[in-house]
């Protein structure tokens, strides 16, 4: 495994993320880790990934909690920044085999929460699903 578990499944989400046609229809590529400052709106940016240790039969894992934040157009509302969240959760919850994690397994991620706010501009909207999963080798 070339990239610890965290950027190996920073990078499968990503990957996950573009590859789905609901997701790219409503973001187009525009997936990030940082996005650029001069980012076109709608745009999906991950959030935290928390790993902790699994102790189990001699083989490597981590519980995960991870976050994607999708953010919409200024004119656009809460109501595109549900609409992006609701179809990033449809693309991921008890969906781990859309996931390609490069030298590790994700063997399962269910969706926790979401919730959609203004955003700091005071313009747009974020709304972050937030999921939980188990990674392993």
């Amino acid at each position: 495994m070339a990239d610890d578990p965290a950027t190996a499944l920073q990078r499968g989400l990503v990957m996950a993320l573009r590859r789905d046609p609901t997701v790219s229809a409503l973001v187009g590529e525009r997936v990030y880790d940082e996005p650029p400052s001069d980012v076109a709106f709608p745009y999906l940016r991950l959030g935290s990934i928390d790993l902790g240790p699994l102790r189990s039969d001699g083989a490597k894992a981590w519980d995960v909690a991870f976050s994607i934040e999708a953010h919409s157009r200024p004119d656009a509302g809460r109501v595109e920044a549900s609409r992006i969240a609701g179809a990033v959760i449809a693309c991921l919850d008890e969906r781990a085999e859309a996931v390609p994690v490069e030298g590790l397994s994700l063997r399962w991620v269910q969706f926790v929460t979401s919730t959609a706010a203004r955003a700091p501009d005071g313009k747009s909207y974020v709304a972050p699903a937030a999921f939980q999963a188990v990674l392993g080798t």
